[in-house]
């Protein structure tokens, strides 16, 4: 038995699944989750010593890699003077400074703990700053587990939602319309049919593969919520400070009124924001009518790592972005081409640094057979071809050459990049030439 298979049996006996988020317990694709003990860079070790390359980066926040030391060091700093105080600190300020600088659409915000509740709480003020309650969300878009946004589409263009959960009441999600992503009728068809207080979009679709919007589309979402004096709120907890400094609305040019932030904004900690025009954000209370607090929120950890985190993109960001976006071009380019060479049919979408499968991802077939872009423990392989400036780009070339070249090639399931042949080793893209050599020739597993 495996020292991560004992941690799980011990897990399940205190959290339901023995996680505490869903998508840890591997349900979907099978296999047994690995317990990570360390990360560092792109690199993850589980409790059995096995070595993995980290393609998803926890989810989104660790964009310049595992144990980042300037966020490390910033962390250890704040710990030292306590962490918490359940009153205000400077640190809020200096990272709202940076947030501001980067999004210029946010001249207000507040933090809160999570994107989720960054969410939640963008809708609950837009729904009070309009004075209407109908919102509008689109299929195939994530934004976080609020009763109101757990919703999957009916038939039809356009119907009230049915909820996505047991315990979530139909009564709950009747003012959310599910709308489908990239349909610019089904958004004026809504609108001539109720009163809408605000628009939520992901303005890159990133939990349903990567869709990114067809040209026109975030700005018709802008043109069409000014007339109709409704509320356009991005979404950009997954691309911010990702697909641009500033986000997708500095990608594409569009100002939204209000935008919801996280992952990468705390560095690694538990952090969200959500922000806007003052005059909006102004409704919040102490100031106006609109409730909305947190013991944690603006915590000085999560802050400390924050700013650690937001400076060095801000400082570093023409050396940071354009890394980010070569790399990952080129990856995504290099297995559309292996592919193509070995006959198989594949289509990518690439939003700047973020590589996914189109469409559904379990649903996505290799052949006959249905494929995920997932990790599997047999092999030691980690999950989503998302990309991190934690890795290195040469190491990025020689993947794809090797790939071209057939001599890496493509697991059946698509998330194994691995030598011909039986292999069992852990394939990392990692920082250094020793890394690389290690990787790419057979070994053992560690």
């Amino acid at each position: 038995m495996t020292k991560s298979h004992a941690l799980q049996q011990r897990a399940e006996k205190f959290f339901p699944g023995g996680v505490n988020s869903p998508v840890r317990a591997f349900r979907a694709v099978g296999g047994e989750p690995p317990f990570v003990a360390r990360a560092e860079g792109a690199t993850l070790w589980d409790a059995d010593g096995n070595r993995y390359i980290d393609y998803f980066g926890s989810w989104g926040p660790m964009i310049l890699g595992h144990a980042f030391p300037p966020v490390v060091e910033a962390i250890q700093q704040a710990a030292a003077r306590s962490a918490s105080f359940g009153a205000s600190t400077e640190a809020e300020a200096d990272l709202a400074e940076l947030v501001t600088a980067a999004v210029p659409s946010i001249e207000k915000m507040r933090f809160v703990s999570s994107g989720t509740e960054a969410t939640m709480s963008a809708i609950r003020l837009a729904r009070a700053f309009t004075g209407r309650k109908t919102i509008i969300k689109f299929e195939g878009c994530y934004h976080g587990h609020a009763d109101g946004l757990l919703v999957k589409a009916g038939s039809g263009v356009a119907t009230f939602g049915i909820p996505g959960s047991a315990g979530v009441p139909e009564e709950t999600v009747h003012f959310t319309l599910a709308l489908p992503y990239n349909n610019v009728a089904a958004v004026e068809a809504a609108f001539a049919e109720h009163p809408i207080a605000c628009i939520i979009v992901e303005p890159v679709v990133g939990n349903a593969g990567c869709i990114p919007p067809a040209p026109g589309y975030l700005e018709a979402l802008r043109t069409i919520t000014q007339k109709h004096e409704a509320l356009l709120i991005f979404d950009e907890v997954m691309t911010g400070f990702r697909v641009a400094h500033g986000g997708a609305q500095e990608l594409y040019r569009i100002q939204p009124d209000l935008t919801t932030l996280g992952k990468i904004l705390g560095g690694g900690l538990p952090c969200g924001a959500f922000g806007g025009r003052a005059e909006i954000m102004d409704q919040l209370a102490p100031l106006g009518p609109v409730y909305q607090a947190g013991t944690l929120s603006g915590n000085p950890l999560a802050m400390a790592a924050g700013i650690a985190m937001l400076t060095h993109l801000k400082e570093h960001r023409d050396q940071v972005y354009a890394s980010l976006e070569r790399m990952s071009a080129d990856l995504a380019n290099g297995v559309a081409l292996a592919a193509d060479a070995a006959g198989v049919s594949v289509t990518l979408k690439l939003a700047m640094d973020i590589v996914r499968p189109a469409g559904q991802i379990s649903k996505v077939g290799w052949g006959h057979q249905p494929f995920n872009f997932s990790l599997d423990p047999l092999v030691k392989k980690a999950v989503t071809l998302q990309g991190s400036f934690s890795h290195n780009w040469p190491i990025w070339e020689r993947i794809v050459r090797l790939l071209a070249s057939g001599q890496l090639n493509l697991g059946p399931d698509f998330s194994r990049i691995y030598k011909l042949g039986e292999w069992h080793g852990a394939f990392e893209s990692m920082h250094s030439g020793e890394i690389v050599k290690a990787v790419l020739l057979p070994q053992e597993t560690a």
